[in-house]
């Protein structure tokens, strides 16, 4: 067995920063390629199943397990362009992620500066239009327009006469988030982006500590990304992530 491929489980697992029971796992999955096997059986992993490792480790912390082992065992067998699309999809998606959170970010700091009431709103708390526009200083025509957008999302009430329009808390924050922004000039369209972004954040629960927390998150996950990218290179390219490829000019040397 030659140099290429001379590292014990053992060996590969501690320089991967992985236990050696992942290291089969991950092999019997097909994320990285299958081992060299010694005369009496053992397995020997060369320096592109050690590349291997480290680009699922940083695509894992980037995307996700799931999805990294799914990738990693799709780049080994797709056409190159395919493999590239398959990680820039990623960058993009993390970067979605990143826009999502800034128009919740957004749309939280436009509230955080209004005057506060008296008393902070309760669980159950509700207006009609009418206390809603007074409170807003907007037309009851203008919370009904906002709502035919999409952009505040009142309940609908039985009373003696049919039906009118309750604003629980969430249409509340809704429909403050838009006043201010619309007084801030935002377009309708830019509102919308920022109230999609805290409906589909709400377990933020209108922190902007959380907010920015999760912004440094999606950072750090984009930074893993970039750390993979030669690795992923690498096993994307048609001669890449094989045993027994040339290794990389920094491996050849002394």
């Amino acid at each position: 067995m030659g140099a290429a491929a001379s590292m014990t489980t053992a060996a590969v697992a501690a320089a991967a920063g992985c236990s050696a029971q992942q290291v089969r796992d991950l092999e019997r999955l097909g994320v990285i390629p299958p081992a060299a096997r010694s005369g009496n059986g053992y397995r020997r992993f060369a320096p592109a199943h050690l590349d291997a490792l480290h680009a699922y480790r940083a695509l894992a912390y980037a995307v996700g397990p799931v999805e990294a082992r799914a990738a990693m065992r799709a780049i080994r067998h797709q056409p190159p362009d395919q493999g590239a699309a398959l990680i820039c999809g990623f960058h993009a998606r993390l970067n979605e992620e990143r826009a999502q959170a800034l128009a919740a970010r957004l749309a939280l700091e436009s509230i955080r500066a209004e005057a506060r009431t008296d008393a902070e709103p309760a669980d159950g708390d509700s207006m009609t239009i009418t206390e809603l526009s007074q409170a807003l200083g907007v037309r009851a025509s203008t919370l009904r327009f906002w709502e035919k957008v999409g952009l505040v999302a009142p309940e609908r009430v039985g009373t003696p006469a049919g039906t009118a329009r309750r604003y629980p808390l969430a249409a509340i924050r809704e429909a403050r988030i838009t006043a201010a922004l619309r007084a801030g000039g935002y377009r309708i369209p830019d509102v919308h982006t920022a109230i999609t972004a805290v409906r589909d954040l709400d377990e933020v629960g209108g922190s902007l500590a959380a907010l920015d927390a999760r912004l440094a998150a999606v950072a750090d996950r984009a930074l893993a990304l970039l750390r993979a990218g030669e690795l992923l290179a690498e096993l994307i390219s048609p001669a890449g992530g094989q045993p027994g490829s040339p290794a990389r000019g920094r491996r050849d040397q002394p």
